[in-house]
């Protein structure tokens, strides 16, 4: 299936995509796409469901009807840095021999065409097209033979990063990961039923229609079943948390010289079978 949050920025309601494309109204059924309402058993009566039986919603999705992020209500939005050695010798930095750990704060989310916006004072503000992982089982120390059973879906996630903050400002990561708009989600949740081999997805990026990033999950240095299990060792997962996996080879910083965004660009993202997004840059 494909899920969807669907309207207004902050009155969201859930639906799911049919069989022509359209959203089919889900409000009767859940609350919202969101916490309890991802764990299997829920998961499995949406799709028990006819969904000709449930309300038509006017408007094309992404063509008129706005879609906000594809999970409400992200308890934790951890990611993981480096995750593709190519980027990893485009940043200047070593293969890790462990995942590296930061964090997203969840302000940061919004609908995968919203607008990004320039922080003040930001100049080097970068693209990171990622694959977005959804927990639907929580679980802490999970084993990696039965991580892929914690996961509800997959969704596509721009981590949207300001190097200077990121990396000339003192302190962590997170500086320069978590400003407002810097975390599009979407536009669906694919259920992980719809995607037998996570590590067999391709990823591009495109500012302007310009081709930056191309890449594919079968090169991540630490697959996804791994990251599970790694990051549940040091933080208790549950439903909705969203994990981002780490982002391939061509983004701005990795330029020489670097490329970063302007006000008025646009960038277009976007996974095989998953989806894209598309959002104008403007300055905050």
């Amino acid at each position: 299936m494909k899920l969807v949050r669907y309207g207004a920025m902050g009155a969201e309601r859930p639906g799911l995509l049919d069989a022509e494309g359209r959203v089919r109204d889900l409000s009767g059924v859940i609350d919202d796409l969101a916490g309890k309402a991802l764990l299997p058993e829920s998961i499995a009566r949406i799709a028990a469901l006819d969904p000709a039986t449930l309300p038509l919603v006017s408007g094309q999705p992404q063509a008129g009807l706005r879609l906000g992020p594809c999970v409400g209500a992200v308890g934790k939005f951890v990611c993981i840095g480096l995750n593709y050695a190519d980027h990893a010798a485009e940043s200047g930095m070593p293969v890790p021999t462990e995942p590296i750990i930061f964090n997203k704060w969840t302000s940061a989310i919004c609908g995968p065409d919203d607008d990004v916006v320039l922080p003040r004072g930001s100049e080097k503000t970068d693209w990171e097209v990622e694959l977005g992982v959804v927990i639907g089982q929580g679980g802490s120390y999970i084993p990696l033979e039965s991580a892929l059973a914690h996961v509800a879906g997959y969704c596509v996630v721009n981590d949207v990063s300001e190097r200077s903050y990121q990396i000339e400002r003192g302190g962590t990561w997170d500086k320069g990961k978590g400003c407002d708009t810097f975390g599009p989600l979407g536009p669906w949740l694919v259920t992980a039923d719809e995607v037998p081999d996570p590590q067999a997805l391709r990823l591009w990026l495109d500012v302007d229609g310009v081709s930056r990033q191309r890449g594919t999950t079968a090169t991540m240095v630490f697959g996804v079943a791994e990251l599970i299990s790694y990051v549940s060792q040091f933080m208790s997962l549950q439903p909705g948390d969203v994990i981002a996996t780490g982002t391939p080879p061509g983004v701005g910083m990795g330029f020489k010289p670097p490329v970063y965004l302007r006000e008025g660009q646009l960038m277009q993202l976007g996974i095989d079978g998953l989806g894209s997004q598309t959002q104008r840059i403007r300055q905050g």
